[in-house]
């Protein structure tokens, strides 16, 4: 038998839970399921299946085995996939967004995903800090900060300012700083989960300089701090896209615009570098730059 068929076999035992369950699955008999798990151990030289009289619970080498079929076969499928003519994209997508730009910016954008690629599952995971995809098993993550993996590719989406900003209750209570060095007697609200972001730019007589704030308050969400903002708690230095439609609508000013350096990472689309990319991922990145090509926040009101 070939491996790639004992490893399906095995997968419907584990996901049945026993071995009658996935034989009638399978169209087999209970003890040629049987047989072909025990040929299967033999070969691997270790246990895979702790069995019972009702039901059957994997060892620790058999989740990692299970894991790693999982991968396998997915694999196979996405190489047939991506060379059959005319296929269509379909499968499940992981997907990874940060928490603020991913719930106002892109989540808006993907029921228009949907439509075009019915075929194609998501399943989204939301947050600032930066993951390992490879390790979360993550098809695809649009960011902001990513750090670099040769294992990864990275593409670049669209350029990201960043402002420094306060709500008018703030500022009427602390006053307006005039310079950077003022915000060492203000409250800045600072972020946990990327360090660099409270590294805060400003252009200077001899170019840009930084400025390491200290936060008495801190999230570890960008939607938070902007909310924190909203109420008067502070200010924060944050990408432009998330509050432009507050700094328009007169619910937050912005603040040190001649002194500040706007200009901060860009936001990218990264996906684990394959000689083969899955049709799923290859559609959610081209849609998502030609989405980018005019920012959908530029439009917002």
């Amino acid at each position: 038998m070939e491996r790639p068929e004992s490893m399906e076999i095995f997968l419907t035992v584990v996901d049945e839970g026993d071995f009658s369950a996935a034989a009638r699955k399978l169209g087999l008999a209970p003890s040629a399921v049987s047989k072909i798990i025990a040929r299967l151990e033999e070969r691997l030289g270790i246990r895979l299946v702790q069995r019972s009289t009702r039901r059957i619970g994997l060892t620790a080498e058999g989740i990692a085995y299970a894991e790693a079929a999982r991968r396998i076969l997915a694999d196979i499928e996405e190489a047939e996939l991506a060379i059959r003519p005319g296929a269509e994209p379909r499968g499940l997508l992981r997907i990874n967004l940060p928490s603020a730009f991913g719930h106002r910016i892109l989540v808006p954008l993907l029921a228009r995903f949907r439509e075009g690629y019915p075929q194609i599952e998501m399943e989204l995971s939301f947050t600032d800090a930066i993951i390992d995809l490879i390790a979360e098993g993550v098809d695809v993550a649009v960011g902001v900060t990513m750090r670099a993996d040769s294992r990864l590719i990275m593409r670049r989406l669209a350029p990201n300012r960043r402002v420094v900003c306060a709500a008018p209750v703030y500022l009427e209570r602390h006053g307006v700083p005039q310079s950077p060095d003022d915000l060492e007697r203000h409250i800045c609200l600072g972020i946990t989960t990327r360090g660099e972001l409270n590294t805060w730019k400003f252009e200077g007589p001899e170019g840009v300089r930084t400025l390491r704030i200290k936060s008495p308050v801190r999230a570890d969400s960008t939607e938070a701090l902007r909310r924190l903002a909203l109420a008067g708690m502070g200010i924060i230095r944050i990408s432009e896209l998330l509050v432009g439609p507050d700094i328009r609508s007169g619910r937050l000013r912005m603040l040190l615009d001649e002194h500040n350096h706007p200009e901060g990472a860009p936001i990218t689309i990264v996906y684990p570098s394959r000689r083969l990319l899955s049709p799923c991922v290859r559609a959610f990145v081209d849609f998502l730059i030609a989405e980018f090509a005019h920012p959908p926040w530029q439009a917002a009101s």
